[in-house]
C-alpha cells in the first residue's frame, strides 16, 4: 500500500514538473513587436546562453516572448532557436529546445 502511494506521488510531481508547449497552426503569423530598448542585460554567469525572443503559445494564438538568459540542462549543450514552420493548414511555431 505505501509503495504504491509513493509510486502515485513520484507520477503526480514527474508530471507537474513537465512544461507543455502545445503546438497548433495559425493563419497569419503574429507580427513581432518593435524593441524599444536593444541592450541585452548581464549574464547571470559565463555558462549562460541568450535566448531570442520566442512564441509562446496563449489562449488559441502566440504571445511574444522577450529575449532571454538560460543556463543549459548539461555541459556542452546547444541551444536551437525557435522557428516558424510552414504546413498545408497554416503555419507553426516550433518552439527553441537544448540539443
Amino acid at each position: 500500500m505505501k509503495l504504491s502511494k509513493t509510486l502515485v506521488l513520484l507520477l503526480l510531481l514527474s508530471l507537474g514538473g513537465a512544461k507543455s508547449y502545445a503546438q497548433f497552426v495559425v493563419r497569419i503569423r503574429p507580427e513581432r513587436p518593435v524593441r524599444v530598448i536593444n541592450r541585452r542585460p548581464p549574464p547571470p554567469s559565463r555558462d549562460h546562453v541568450w535566448v531570442e525572443e520566442d512564441w509562446v503559445p496563449q489562449n488559441g494564438t502566440y504571445v511574444w516572448h522577450g529575449g532571454y538568459w538560460a543556463a543549459p540542462p548539461r555541459h556542452g549543450a546547444i541551444y536551437v532557436q525557435g522557428h516558424w514552420k510552414d504546413t498545408r493548414r497554416g503555419t507553426m511555431w516550433i518552439p527553441g529546445h537544448w540539443r
